[in-house]
């Protein structure tokens, strides 16, 4: 059972290096799953460690390299429609729930992760929307402390629906076109992990940025 178990939190960690096969396995059914990926990452404020522009990225590499498993158009559809609806969720949850969540004792978010997406709205304003996309586990708590603060919501989903594009855009757009590249081909978990590390990058930079502050 926990052989099973660590199989599929590895599956579900790491969905874009294991798309192929699971485009084999599932057929059709994995714009299914990805829909509920891209969902979660965006709308759950429990699940910022799934895949997000790595996913992004994979998927149009994969739709410019196997376009019969996977449809560039249909993917971008479906990664447009799974963001904006996810944000639009954790907002609510935030408007909602959210300041219950806080302080609840069983600690179900990290107050660092509130705090950081707090300071991100206080340099970028509504901007923050935006950029949050770009910027892995502020862009799951990002609408939280948006809906938390009663941010309006149509100027909210304004900016929900630019990033979104944006967002989308430019990572399905870049692996689609870095994906007919022979080198991308060869070389794919390796310009996968790039984007990856890329993407936690800010966090990080973010993170020396404090502990020198201290």
């Amino acid at each position: 059972m926990e052989a099973y178990l660590m199989q599929f939190i590895d599956l579900v960690l790491h969905l874009d290096k294991h798309l192929p096969a699971i485009m084999v396995a599932y057929g059709h059914f994995i714009y299914a799953i990805l829909f509920t990926v891209v969902f979660c990452e965006t709308g759950l404020v429990v699940t910022p460690f799934l895949p997000g522009d790595s996913l992004l990225f994979a998927c149009g590499a994969l739709a410019a390299t196997a376009p019969d498993g996977m449809n560039i158009t249909i993917i971008t559809g479906i990664f447009l429609v799974s963001a904006v609806l996810g944000d639009a969720t954790n907002y609510f949850i935030g408007e909602k729930a959210g300041m219950a969540i806080i302080n609840s004792k069983r600690g179900i978010i990290k107050p660092e992760h509130i705090q950081k997406a707090h300071e991100f709205y206080e340099k970028h304003g509504h901007k923050a929307i935006v950029l949050a996309r770009f910027v892995p586990i502020v862009r799951t708590f990002a609408p939280f402390v948006a809906g938390i603060g009663k941010m309006h919501y149509a100027t909210f989903a304004r900016y929900n629906v630019i990033g979104a594009i944006i967002w989308v855009t430019l990572f399905v757009g870049g692996g689609y076109f870095f994906g007919n590249i022979p080198f991308v081909k060869q070389n794919f978990p390796i310009v996968t992990l790039s984007i990856v590390v890329l993407s936690v990058m800010p966090i990080v930079i973010e993170f020396v940025k404090a502990h020198l502050r201290k």
